[in-house]
């Protein structure tokens, strides 16, 4: 026997019911439960990062779990229930997918001879997407902005290409690569400057703080002309550093060596021959 969806919907319910369900998933709100989400997004980030395919089935059911959590309390609520999120994501792929959906039915199929080009595509789902933004309720129609829709609770990182991206998409970009390497080391002396007058107590530590974002900003940019995932270099980076100071590590180790008596020259050699080992 193989559970369905509708078996996930009822547990779920039941884990929720006032009178016989789990306490600890009764009393939760859908604030309480966002941090969950976010661990179980990234958990199952990590497991397709180490290609650990039996992993990954189990932490994509975490985070299923987490979209069924929501939509039964928003359902207790009246604000919309697990069929009413699916009906509304299905027919908002087929409205922007009319290179697939050509009638905007989910039935309807284009004539592979008639396809558009990636360019006119892409055109076409920015159109979409700004149309459904313009037809958004707004709280205040003096705050709305071609920006509107990026969530500010995003990682600094992945919010600053989003919107780069999204002004791009309006003219609003460097006209090629190389003011953006001009803008990096107009950043970097900046950064000095605020840095050194913090240090000599004339000036606010905030400017530091403030320069150094603008120099991460640029570098996202860097990162977006070169058609590379900013996110993904930072982490290649992050997965070299630890293998690298775990070889260290290691090295020191076989050696009789404590790690917390070497001096930085000595552990700056051995990093060298470690890097010298993967380059070969």
């Amino acid at each position: 026997m193989s559970y369905s969806i509708e078996d996930l919907k009822t547990l779920m319910a039941r884990l929720r019911d006032p009178e016989t369900g789990c306490p600890w998933d009764i009393k939760q709100t859908f604030k309480s439960i966002v941090p969950h989400t976010l661990e179980e997004a990234y958990e199952v980030a990590d497991a397709i990062e180490r290609a650990d395919y039996p992993h990954l089935e189990d932490e994509l059911g975490d985070l299923l779990f987490q979209v069924i959590f929501y939509t039964q309390m928003g359902g207790e609520q009246g604000h919309f229930d697990f069929d009413s999120v699916v009906d509304n994501l299905v027919r908002k792929l087929v409205r922007r997918h009319p290179h697939v959906f050509p009638e905007g039915t989910l039935e309807s199929r284009v004539d592979p001879e008639n396809r558009p080009d990636e360019a006119e595509i892409k055109a076409s789902w920015e159109r979409i997407k700004a149309e459904e933004r313009a037809l958004k309720p707004r709280a205040e129609a003096r705050d709305s902005s071609r920006l509107d829709g990026i969530a500010r609770t995003l990682p600094a990182m992945a919010r600053a290409e989003k919107l780069q991206k999204r002004a791009a998409n309006h003219g609003f970009d460097w006209p090629d690569i190389e003011p953006v390497f001009d803008k990096l080391h107009e950043e970097i002396d900046e950064l000095k400057e605020a840095w050194h007058a913090a240090e000599n107590g004339a000036g606010a530590r905030d400017a530091v703080e403030d320069e150094l974002g603008d120099l991460l900003f640029v570098c996202v940019n860097l990162a977006r002309f070169m058609k590379v995932n900013p996110e993904q270099a930072l982490n290649r980076t992050n997965h070299k550093f630890d293998a690298r100071f775990r070889a260290i590590e290691r090295r020191l180790e076989g050696e009789g060596r404590n790690l917390d008596d070497e001096s930085l020259e000595a552990l700056d050699a051995i990093w060298q021959q470690v890097k010298g080992v993967e380059k070969h």
